[in-house]
C-alpha cells in the first residue's frame, strides 16, 4: 500500500491502488482506530535516535520546530476541519471562501553543521479540537487561558517527546520562530533539563516587575558587529552588518500566570542591521535563550544556530 500511494502521490486512493481489493484494504487501514501517526512513524523516530546516538557525543544537536498546513478542497468542511476563512471584497466577492485542511507540527533533529538526523516528533490535529478557545479569550484575559486548551500546547508536547526520545536533554537545543514565544514552553524546557533558542515577539515584564525586557535592552550598549550574507526573496544576495546586544535578564511570567509559574533567568539577544539599504527589509532579530552568552563569539554562535531553523521549511 505504501508503494502504491507513494507512486501515485496526488492521485485519489482508487487511482493509486488500481484494483478494488487494494482500494478496500487502504480504506480499512485508514478507518482503523488503532492506526495513528505515532505508531506509523515509530520506526522513523527510533532511526533518528540511533543516528543521534552515533553522532559526536561532545557536540549539541538542534531540534527545529515548526508548523505547516495541508489544505484540501472539500465541499463538506466538517469532515476534514477548517484552517482559515478568506473574506472577499466588493469587487472580488469570489475570494470569499473557507480553506479546510489539517495542521501539522513537526520537530527535526540536525547537527550544528546542518546535517539532518531525522524527525523526533510529529503532531496532527484539527481546529475543531480547540473550538471555543477564541470565544473564551473574548471573555477573559488570553494569558489566563490554560495552555492545555490552546493549539500552542503542541509546542510543549513536541519538546517533551523529542527530549525524551533522544534521552540526553542537556545536548538538545530546541529552536523555534516567534510562534514559540510561549512562557509555558520556557518552563517546560527547564523542567525537562533541556535548552532552547526562540525568537521573541512579546515584551515581557522583567526584573522587579516595574519595567520590561525592552526597557533593559535599551540600556545595553552594542557589544560587537557581525557581517553576514543575506539572500532576499527574489534570490538577490547582499552583505549586512549586524549590531549585537545581549544581557542576562530576570524574565517574569504573564501576570495571570504568576501563581503557577516562577521567574526565569534568561539571555536576551538583539541583532539589528546597521544602515540597512533602502528598498530592503531591515534585519531585526530578538532571541531569548536559557544558554549563557558571555562574548560576541557566543552571540554569533546562537544566531547561527537559530538561522538553521529554515532547514525544517526546506525539508518539508
Amino acid at each position: 500500500m505504501l508503494e502504491q500511494l507513494s507512486d501515485g502521490a496526488g492521485e485519489t486512493i482508487p487511482m493509486a491502488c488500481q484494483d478494488w481489493a487494494n482500494v478496500k484494504a487502504a480504506y480499512r487501514f485508514f478507518d482503523n482506530d488503532r492506526v495513528n501517526e505515532k505508531d506509523i512513524l515509530a520506526g522513523h523516530f527510533q532511526s533518528t535516535r540511533q543516528r543521534f546516538m552515533n553522532s559526536r557525543s561532545e557536540e549539541p544537536v538542534l531540534v527545529l520546530h515548526d508548523t505547516t498546513e495541508f489544505s484540501f478542497h472539500r465541499s463538506d468542511i466538517s469532515k476534514i476541519g477548517k484552517l482559515t476563512r478568506h473574506v472577499g471584497t466588493k469587487t472580488r466577492p469570489t475570494l470569499n471562501h473557507t480553506v479546510c485542511g489539517i495542521p501539522m507540527h513537526s520537530s527535526l533533529v540536525i547537527t550544528p553543521d546542518g546535517l539532518p538526523l531525522g524527525l523526533s516528533a510529529v503532531k496532527f490535529w484539527t481546529r475543531d479540537k480547540f473550538k471555543g478557545t477564541n470565544a473564551l479569550k473574548r471573555h477573559i484575559n488570553p494569558t489566563r487561558v490554560p495552555i492545555e486548551k490552546k493549539e500552542s500546547f503542541r509546542w510543549l508536547q513536541n519538546l517533551n517527546e523529542s527530549t525524551e526520545l533522544l534521552g540526553v536533554p542537556e545536548r538538545c537545543i530546541h529552536i523555534g520562530d516567534r510562534e514559540s514565544d510561549i512562557y509555558e514552553l520556557f518552563c517546560a524546557a527547564k523542567e525537562a533539563g533541556t535548552h532552547f533558542i526562540f525568537r521573541t515577539c512579546v515584551n515581557r515584564l522583567a526584573g522587579d516587575g516595574e519595567h520590561t525586557v525592552e526597557d533593559e535592552m535599551q540600556e545595553v550598549d552594542c557589544k560587537g558587529l557581525h557581517r553576514i550574507e543575506v539572500r532576499e526573496k527574489k534570490g538577490v544576495t547582499r552583505e549586512a552588518v549586524i549590531e549585537l546586544k545581549y544581557r542576562r535578564i530576570r524574565v517574569l511570567p504573564p501576570i495571570g500566570k504568576q501563581a503557577r509559574y516562577s521567574a526565569l533567568e534568561l539571555t536576551v539577544i538583539h541583532a539589528t542591521e546597521r544602515n540597512s539599504p533602502a528598498g530592503y527589509e531591515s534585519i531585526d532579530w530578538k532571541l531569548i535563550t536559557d544558554l549563557p552568552v558571555r562574548s560576541r563569539v557566543d552571540a554569533v554562535q546562537k544566531l547561527n544556530w537559530y538561522a538553521l531553523r529554515w532547514k525544517i521549511g526546506v525539508s518539508r
